[in-house]
């Protein structure tokens, strides 16, 4: 499928994030990000378990309780590059699928619209690469389109994101934020 304005911007944020990960130095990996409790491999190793899902979620039309503890623990094995390049390879291919923007998933929330499903997995990619450029030291701009797309997705429900624990508390911006700025502190995030 081409031409989607959802699938470039998906396309580009697993993009930004594939080259944080090739560029994490081999003694980078246990190396703690802006995600308290995560190393640099926990990071991506989350990226990476959120698209495997895609697969069983969009192509194979799976629910949530039916892959179960699939994806727990570690994904990344012993080449943490070639795993998280397998894992966006297939996600990326399972939304660009004919028909598949089109179909509902099954998520612990209930069930989605797979382009909402997609919306989120973007603008959680965009956010944990700015996280992963933080961790090793690399780029820390985002590309303002993904900056803007993930704006929009999070501003709904931005407010609520901190009592899911999931997530800090939001930090309020400084007066006169450039837009990244303000994406990441909606999300507990200091630049």
């Amino acid at each position: 499928m081409s031409g989607s304005p959802l699938l470039d911007r998906h396309a580009e944020a697993l993009d930004l994030f594939s080259s944080r990960v090739h560029a994490i130095r081999e003694d980078q990996w246990d190396a703690p990000t802006p995600c308290s409790e995560w190393s640099v491999r926990d990071l991506v190793n989350h990226l990476a378990g959120e698209q495997m899902w895609v697969v069983d979620l969009v192509r194979e039309g799976r629910t949530v309780a039916e892959v179960g503890d699939r994806y727990d623990g570690d994904v990344l094995g012993d080449d943490p590059v070639a795993a998280w390049d397998r894992a966006a390879a297939a996600a990326r291919d399972a939304f660009r699928e004919e028909g598949a923007l089109d179909r509902t998933v099954s998520l612990s929330s209930g069930d989605t619209a797979a382009t909402a499903y997609c919306s989120q997995m973007t603008a959680d990619a965009v956010v944990h690469s700015w996280d992963l450029s933080r961790a090793i030291g690399a780029e820390e701009r985002i590309p303002p389109a993904l900056v803007d797309f993930a704006l929009q997705e999070f501003a709904p429900y931005a407010d609520s994101l901190s009592s899911s624990g999931l997530f800090a508390d939001p930090v309020p911006p400084a007066p006169g934020a450039d837009a990244q700025t303000k994406l990441l502190n909606a999300l507990g995030r200091r630049p």
